[in-house]
């Protein structure tokens, strides 16, 4: 075995926060090239603060799988925004690729975070115009 291959281990204060945004909320990678680890997917954190929503996005070819650590979320979907659900800590979270959605944090007093794992390397974030849906 290659003395390169080695076990990872990335402390909060590594995340690089510089990895693609959405408005209305924070991403920070926790395994991506952008911090030396050769992988086939991405993992990170995903926060929204009390009372705040996303922009509409959609991940590209990306699917996602996220599990809830804390907060409650509302997340939309769909041509019109037309489908929502709740999730909630401990919750676990499939966003098929190429599907346009946003999340909503109903708290005003408790952001939400999920864990994140994407299907490649390098997120993909395909950030969509407020107007794609009717009173987004």
């Amino acid at each position: 075995m290659s003395s390169s291959v080695a076990v990872h281990i990335v402390s909060p204060t590594e995340f690089d926060r510089g990895t693609a945004q959405t408005p209305g909320s924070e991403r920070r990678a926790a395994i991506a090239p952008a911090l030396g680890i050769t992988s086939a997917i991405w993992g990170g954190l995903f926060d929204v603060a009390p009372g705040s929503r996303t922009g509409i996005h959609h991940h590209g070819e990306q699917e996602t799988i996220a599990y809830v650590l804390s907060g409650i979320c509302e997340v939309r979907w769909g041509e019109r925004g037309e489908s929502a659900a709740r999730a909630k800590a401990g919750d676990f979270i499939h966003v098929p690729a190429f599907l346009p959605h946003l999340e909503i944090n109903p708290s005003e007093q408790e952001p939400f975070r999920w864990v994140v794992v994407r299907s490649t390397a390098t997120p993909i974030v395909v950030n969509l115009s407020d107007d794609t849906w009717p009173q987004a």
